[in-house]
């Protein structure tokens, strides 16, 4: 009879559970959001190349080296991860909702003033408890835990790609201050050459000591540099030490060998809007939480509705252990609650979930515009870092000659110290400008990579691990 009950309550309340309330969630159309059907700023036409490992396209080792370890040991990584699980604990807690709550109890007394002498007592009891989803609450919950657990793995993603893209830009760093620093001893060393001349023109009584203060003056500008040069290169060394989850002068032993700035592919194709949008792991994250922030709404409305409450217990009771089977007893009880009146509060619940909601819309269509600006950025910087390359390479190879000349009509008294000065500061400041257009081609390049969404594997939404990491 008891299970028949039970069996009886359940056909009654399962079917109604069909009856879901709140808003079904469709992902906007790309109208909706503003995007246009290609890019103002000229792109290379063509299907988009793989870029889950972008940094694997500028040849170097120890790049790749570096960028793959800060991928497996970065912190911050290792706290979205965290995230990531914790998300999966919610989904599974709101699953948890759609099952009965069961829990045992089991006692012993010993009734030492009883008149026939001490008698002892033994109770074994269960209760169940359960409420039927009557109107989509628990299944809104769950759609909702689903969406934020697929959201967290969207936002690993979005840290992983920044961690690469940021460990790529600070190699370039190390590697552009390694480079400046080679030009600037370069600079240095033929600077003291020409002082030691601009001497040995004083000391014959060629010049006055005029050229030798002009020389020890653009001498002594150009050793003001390398400190700085220094610094910088040992800020960019030491940030990839972090950013690999180490010490800041880590990789300072692997670095020390200079080696030239990383040239990648001089462009890529980007493909059209919705490419990017797809890859964009920021812009599945905010899609994701706009479906989160829907299914709430529907979350909420459930409260409005009746609530249909099942529980259940059964226990015996006796002298002795082998007696408890004897006399078993139980109960089962359904009720039905409707909410009369809260003073309005559970409405105003609905009413800011779908708030909620719109602010999702928003920071959802802010992302995607958002997203469609850097590789838009990115492709423009791209090209002005080529051009400016182009530039410096003529410059350099016109400041070059003219130094050249300069340093030889001087040793032949042909020309003066400040022309010298002028044409070697030409000179330096053009191997300045192409090694830094160099340097601001990688980088652009990486911008565009990361503009993209490279940096992950955008077929398949991140899960989180099955072990705790330590």
């Amino acid at each position: 009879m008891f299970r028949k009950r039970i069996l009886l309550l359940l056909t009654v309340a399962l079917p109604l559970q069909a009856c879901v309330v709140g808003p079904d969630y469709a992902p906007p159309a790309p109208g909706a959001l503003g995007v246009p059907g290609g890019y103002s700023t000229p792109a290379p036409a063509g299907q988009p190349a793989d870029i889950a490992a972008w940094w694997t396209s500028f040849n170097d080792p120890l790049l790749t080296s570096i960028v793959d370890r800060a991928r497996s040991g970065n912190l911050d990584i290792a706290q979205a991860v965290a995230r990531l699980r914790q998300a999966r604990e919610g989904l599974v807690q709101a699953r948890a909702a759609r099952l009965p709550s069961v829990s045992g109890s089991a006692g012993y007394g010993r009734d030492l003033l009883d008149a026939v002498g001490p008698r002892d007592n033994f109770s074994i009891g269960a209760d169940a408890s359960y409420q039927a989803d009557l109107f989509g609450g628990v299944s809104r919950s769950i759609e909702a835990s689903r969406a934020s657990y697929a959201g967290s793995g969207y936002d690993l993603a979005t840290v992983q790609t920044s961690i690469a893209a940021e460990a790529g830009r600070n190699y370039i760093l190390a590697r552009q201050a390694q480079a400046s620093l080679a030009i600037a001893r370069n600079s240095l060393a033929i600077q003291d050459d020409n002082l030691e001349i601009s001497g040995f023109r004083v000391q014959a009584g060629l010049v006055s000591s005029l050229d030798v203060e002009q020389s020890r003056a653009q001498r002594a500008q150009t050793a003001a540099t390398i400190p700085s040069l220094e610094q910088n290169y040992q800020s960019a060394v030491n940030r990839l030490g972090v950013l690999t989850g180490q010490a800041p002068g880590a990789l300072k032993a692997e670095l020390e060998a200079t080696a030239p700035i990383p040239a990648g592919p001089a462009m890529i194709a980007v493909g059209i809007p919705a490419d990017a949008l797809r890859q964009r792991p920021d812009v599945r994250a905010a899609e994701r939480r706009l479906a989160a922030a829907t299914a709430q709404i529907g979350v909420a409305e459930a409260q409005l509705y009746p609530a249909l409450n099942i529980t259940g217990n059964i226990g015996t009771a006796a002298a002795s252990l082998g007696s408890l089977a004897s006399i078993v007893t139980g109960g089962l009880f359904a009720g039905l609650s409707q909410l009369i009146f809260d003073g309005g509060r559970t409405r105003s619940q609905v009413r800011s979930q779908q708030a909620a909601a719109e602010g999702a819309f928003a920071l959802y269509k802010q992302t995607v515009l958002t997203a469609l600006e850097d590789v838009e950025n990115a492709l423009t910087a791209l090209q002005a870092a080529k051009d400016r390359q182009a530039q410096f390479a003529i410059a350099l190879d016109a400041a070059n000659n003219s130094a050249i000349l300069s340093r030889s009509q001087y040793r032949a008294g042909l020309t003066d110290i400040t022309t010298l000065n002028t044409n070697e500061s030409s000179l330096l400041s053009a191997q300045n400008g192409l090694s830094n257009a160099k340097a601001d081609q990688a980088q652009a390049l990486v911008q565009l990579y990361l503009a993209l969404g490279g940096g992950w594997d955008s077929t398949s939404v991140p899960q989180a691990p099955t072990t705790q990491t330590p």
